[in-house]
């Protein structure tokens, strides 16, 4: 089944975790918890790697455990992020890690994009198995 999830975000908790100063770049690493509406129900626990600049953030990739549901099957299932700012253009993708999938979930495979526009806003194209 070849289908999209749409909704939000909510970023309810940031613990910084790590934090180291190079030559022109700032290394982070960070323990972030999340709670979804919309086609996705649930919460999750991000961890990430960060790096800004001096003129502000440049990159991060992370991995996520999301818990909960998706278009109403439930579920636990893992993402992997990555994401750029240049020029106040920024980009955000996550990607299903395959073999992740459990429940209802199971077989699950996807990528999608994050947007930070009012809010975080996400997308989810994603293949499930027949239930």
């Amino acid at each position: 089944m070849n289908t999209h999830a749409t909704g939000t975000f909510d970023v309810t908790g940031w613990n910084d975790l790590a934090t180291e100063e190079k030559p022109g770049a700032t290394f982070g690493r960070a323990r972030i918890t999340k709670t979804f509406q919309g086609d996705l129900t649930g919460t999750s626990t991000t961890e990430i790697l960060t790096v800004g600049t001096p003129d502000g953030p440049a990159a991060y990739v992370g991995v996520e455990h999301f818990e909960g549901t998706l278009n109403g099957r439930k579920g636990t299932f893992v993402l992997q992020h990555s994401a750029a700012s240049h020029d106040g253009e920024q980009w955000m993708r996550w990607q299903i890690v395959p073999a992740t999938g459990t429940g209802e979930l199971t077989g699950l495979t996807g990528e999608g994009a994050i947007r930070v526009e009012d809010g975080h806003h996400y997308t989810l194209g994603y293949t499930l198995p027949e239930a």
